[in-house]
């Protein structure tokens, strides 16, 4: 587990999957910027068996209860980040914290000089929450997936390990077996999203 001031990210099991699976299919929790694939279990599960050097995070507040998801994973030149929080979670500033203790492990764990995310040139929220972990803008990739029944743009960030800040948040503690707290009625892409290789390389949210 990693363990913030208001959060902690703590590593998603097998055993999880069903709550990840009705996640990705709410088309509300996915919300406008973002495809809403479809999956059922037992593809997800082959998902996650195959998901090589890549890692999901259920981000939890202190009282154990899933507001939502970070995942890292290999990426051309670095490592790829994604994210998403409950609608009813946004906007308070958990995704910032989870992305910089995300971001802080990254940097401190594994030998890259490059982490990147991207997310739509209309969600400002998602690029809040890069811009207070010290990402910068790229650039424009246009055209560049489908959904909603529209060819979208997307903006590409990074953050080097050379712009990276001291780490905050972020620090190890013991391994060792959660408690499951099923709170959550609505999910988190990870089907539809980049878990790793579930869904490649956008970083999202829709609130903080």
């Amino acid at each position: 587990m990693l363990k913030g001031n208001t959060v902690d990210l703590e590593l998603v099991e097998r055993e999880d999957l069903q709550v990840i699976r009705d996640w990705d299919n709410d088309v509300d929790f996915v919300g406008e910027y973002e495809p809403c694939s479809q999956s059922t279990l037992s593809a997800l599960q082959k998902q996650f068996d195959e998901k090589g050097e890549s890692d999901w995070w259920f981000v939890r507040r202190k009282d154990g209860t899933s507001v939502g998801y970070v995942a890292h994973w290999k990426a051309a030149g670095g490592i790829g980040i994604g994210y998403m929080l409950v609608p009813e979670e946004r906007s308070k500033g958990l995704g910032s914290e989870a992305i910089q203790i995300l971001v802080d492990h990254i940097f401190l764990h594994k030998d890259v000089v490059r982490v990147q995310a991207e997310t739509h040139p209309d969600n400002p929220a998602s690029q809040r929450v890069l811009e207070k972990a010290g990402f910068q803008k790229e650039g424009i990739r246009r055209k560049a997936f489908f959904s909603r029944g529209v060819h979208r743009d997307t903006a590409l960030w990074s953050l080097l390990r050379d712009e990276w800040r001291a780490p905050g948040a972020a620090r190890r503690v013991r391994p060792g077996r959660r408690k499951w707290v099923t709170s959550i009625t609505i999910g988190v892409g990870l089907a539809a999203v980049a878990l790793a290789v579930v869904c490649a390389t956008r970083g999202r949210v829709e609130g903080e």
